[in-house]
């Protein structure tokens, strides 16, 4: 099985501290960006929740409450699906990058 966090196995010689140190920072901006997806999802969907749950203490309004609740909660759904492809299409950017750049550091060939 191939190891996906070192795609520059051989080639270490050629690539300075910055060169790996960037593909890292890049990669975990990636999950932390899909991690803030995450919690804003789940704060839209616990808000959500929260004002279906309402309705039964608000007797004059208890429709627009509830309606209000279920918007959160699909807005909340929808937060976490694109974050999802997001992530998934940068993830597969930066291997495709990552790639290229192997393409050339081994065209290149020992300095």
């Amino acid at each position: 099985m191939k190891d996906e966090s070192r795609p520059y196995t051989g080639l270490e010689d050629q690539l300075i501290l910055r060169d790996h140190l960037a593909a890292d920072r890049t990669i975990l901006a990636n999950e932390r960006t899909f991690l803030a997806y995450i919690r804003t999802a789940l704060t839209l969907f616990v808000a959500g929740l929260t004002f279906v749950h309402l309705k039964i203490l608000s007797a004059e309004i208890p429709f627009i409450v509830e309606l209000i609740g279920f918007i959160f909660i699909l807005l909340g759904i929808v937060t976490f699906f694109f974050g999802l492809v997001k992530f998934i299409r940068m993830r597969a950017l930066i291997h495709k990058i990552k790639q290229e750049e192997l393409k050339e550091l081994r065209k290149k060939g020992p300095s």
